[in-house]
């Protein structure tokens, strides 16, 4: 036993997470997102069950997500930029509003119930989805990208969402990219440029979001992060970031945004189940 949980539960923690570590890398190669997308449902299993409390099951799979989202943003990010395919211009205007936004979103989450980031992940991945699986090209808002007034209150809004659901940000840049009329591969690529400024204040954020609660949360956490998802996920995750970016630009258009659409749905039906049952 380690501080109370059994070596069985432990084992099966450690062989989940490495598993869940190499997905995690190679979907956010692929998608250019920090990967918060697998990271959360697969941890709230995990903590499921190793008999982590439902009050704080969800924001600490949260918290962690976006910690370990760092290393595999930076590594998908620079496979992207080294294809010529990020639009640095975008990531200038939203460095600030967003690194705001995840600041707000940290400090919701410190009052939030557990069910309003099932409700917010839920939400954002089935507009998502729909937009990638039937709409299309048909979903656009305009041919350019909007002006910087705009641009700035977008990327609040994506830090807020970003800091909610455990997210690199991908998932909703890119979804905002594409309305502008921008091709799914260059969406990706820039997108995958938000994870660092996302996820280091999102982690530091929940840290501090959940030191109330160290004492129902499972050993070696550091408020909403637990350590031992943060160290398990990282080796593999860095490992195959890379290989998801060259799948990514093997890809057509068209496949991408099936693939990247029915991979939201899966993940907001887990969600819904949860919500329900």
């Amino acid at each position: 036993m380690l501080a109370g949980i059994p070596v069985g539960d432990l084992v099966f923690l450690a062989i989940s997470l490495v598993a869940a570590g190499a997905i995690t890398g190679l979907l956010a190669g692929v998608f250019g997102v920090g990967g918060g997308a697998v990271i959360v449902p697969i941890l709230y299993e995990v903590f499921r069950v190793i008999g982590v409390p439902e009050d704080v099951r969800m924001p600490l799979c949260v918290g962690t997500s976006l910690a370990v989202i760092i290393p595999t943003s930076i590594r998908s990010f620079n496979a992207h930029r080294a294809k010529g395919m990020v639009d640095m211009s975008i990531l200038k205007i939203w460095a600030v509003p967003v690194v705001l936004g995840v600041i707000a979103g940290s400090y919701i989450a410190r009052f939030a119930p557990a069910d309003l980031f099932k409700i917010i992940f839920v939400i954002v991945a089935i507009f998502s989805a729909l937009r990638l699986l039937f709409a299309s090209d048909r979903w656009q808002l305009g041919t350019e990208m909007p002006g910087k007034v705009l641009m700035t209150i977008y990327g609040g809004v994506i830090g807020v969402l970003s800091a909610l659901m455990g997210i690199g940000g991908g998932q909703l840049s890119s979804l905002f990219m594409t309305f502008y009329g921008r091709p799914i591969h260059q969406a990706v690529a820039t997108s995958s440029g938000l994870g660092v400024l996302i996820s280091i204040p999102g982690a530091l954020g929940f840290i501090y979001a959940g030191w109330p609660k160290l004492d129902v949360l499972p050993p070696l956490s550091l408020g909403y992060v637990s350590l031992i998802g943060f160290i398990l996920f990282i080796p593999t995750s860095i490992w195959t970031a890379p290989i998801g970016a060259r799948l990514a630009h093997r890809l057509s258009k068209r496949k991408l945004e099936v693939v990247f659409g029915l991979f939201l749905l899966l993940v907001a039906a887990r969600f819904i189940w949860s919500l329900v049952v």
